[in-house]
């Protein structure tokens, strides 16, 4: 056998393996999910596999694009709590997203608990608005330009001659100053706010609230599912003590409600 058939021969057999192999790997590729692959899935009516796909995305990595076409998923399966579920993780990720707030507040209205919250006075209503204006990474980036202009401004007042380019840069670093504070200010207080937030949603139908963390305790009202509770105490093993938005208190199982 000549050197040059024994090398062809060696030749086809590497290309034979690596013809192998493609094949081997081809449909492995195609059960590879991705966030278009849950999109079409969504688009195309399927929500159940839509829902597989976005959980599976969720345990490698959580995002409120994720969570918020989660939820619309739930909503176009009627899973009505486990759609507002994921719209409030949404909204706890990104409290500036106006598609989600608004999804969030419609899912919201399909409830049968229409709890009003507690009065809150004109200013306090207005700071909430302005914290939750931007999320918190976007209020750190502006916290940072503004140190840097206004470092940049300083320099122009120390160093500059012309009389309108120092007044310009007194002012204006006084200006970015303030900047900086308040936004700093911002994003502490919105993560301040999320970090000591221990909200979760109701997963049943409905659900006695009791006076008391026992099951002989009279029912003091009814929730249903969907409706978003605040968690005051959960120290007592299977109960959680919680809070509506209209100051109403009560104990419920532990189960029958999902952290947000």
């Amino acid at each position: 056998m000549s050197l040059d058939t024994e090398n062809m021969r060696k030749t086809q057999f590497k290309i034979s393996i690596i013809a192998l192999l493609v094949m081997l790997l081809q449909p492995l590729a195609g059960f590879a999910i991705t966030k278009q692959t849950a999109d079409d899935s969504y688009h195309q009516g399927n929500y159940q596999q839509a829902i597989s796909d976005y959980k599976e995305l969720l345990g490698k990595g959580v995002s409120p694009a994720l969570y918020y076409n989660l939820g619309n998923a739930y909503y176009r399966s009627d899973s009505l709590s486990k759609a507002i579920l994921c719209y409030e993780r949404a909204y706890k990720l990104s409290p500036s997203d106006k598609d989600i707030r608004f999804n969030l507040q419609f899912a919201r209205s399909k409830t049968i608990d229409k709890i009003a919250p507690e009065d809150d006075n004109f200013f306090t209503l207005v700071y909430q608005s302005i914290v939750n204006f931007l999320n918190v990474d976007t209020w750190a980036v502006v916290g940072i330009w503004s140190i840097v202009v206004a470092l940049v401004l300083m320099l122009c007042y120390l160093f500059a001659s012309p009389l309108w380019l120092r007044k310009t840069g007194f002012f204006g670093s006084v200006a970015f100053l303030f900047v900086f504070i308040f936004s700093t200010l911002f994003a502490w207080q919105q993560k301040y706010w999320f970090d000591n937030s221990h909200g979760a949603i109701v997963m049943s139908p409905a659900i006695g609230v009791k006076s008391a963390p026992e099951d002989k305790s009279p029912d003091a009202y009814v929730i249903h599912e969907g409706t978003r509770v605040n968690i005051l105490d959960d120290d007592i093993k299977g109960w959680k003590q919680i809070q509506l938005g209209d100051g109403r208190e009560g104990w419920i199982k532990s189960g029958v409600i999902e952290m947000i």
